[in-house]
C-alpha cells in the first residue's frame, strides 16, 4: 500500500510538531496501512503492533477522533472498536 504525500509531508509534522503527540501519527499510520479504511482492533491491539503503550493509543485514538483523522465505533461497550480512517484533505471524486 503507498501513503499519500499528505500523510508524510503535512500531518506528520502536525500530529507530531504542532500536537507534540508522535504516538498519533503512529496510531493513525499503522491504522491507515494495516485496514485501509477500516480496521477493527482494541487499545491493547494496536498497542501490541505499534511497541506503544496502551494508553499512549488510547491517548492518540482521543486525538485522532476529536482532529476528525479517525472516527470510531462500537457494537456495544465491550466490543472491540472499529476505526474509520479518514483522509480530509481527499476530495470526492466527481462522477462524470
Amino acid at each position: 500500500m503507498t501513503v499519500d504525500d499528505y500523510v508524510i509531508e503535512t500531518l506528520m509534522a502536525d500530529l507530531v510538531g504542532h500536537d507534540k503527540m508522535p504516538s498519533a501519527f503512529i496510531v493513525y499510520l499503522h491504522l491507515y496501512t494495516r485496514g485501509g479504511r477500516s480496521v477493527r482492533a482494541s487499545h491493547q491491539d494496536i498497542a501490541n503492533e505499534t511497541g506503544l503503550s496502551k494508553s499512549a493509543v488510547q491517548a492518540a485514538i482521543r486525538n485522532l477522533v476529536r482532529r476528525k483523522l479517525v472516527r470510531t465505533e462500537r457494537e456495544s461497550i465491550t466490543a472491540v472498536p472499529q476505526h474509520f480512517v479518514l483522509r480530509p484533505w481527499r476530495r470526492p471524486r466527481s462522477s462524470d
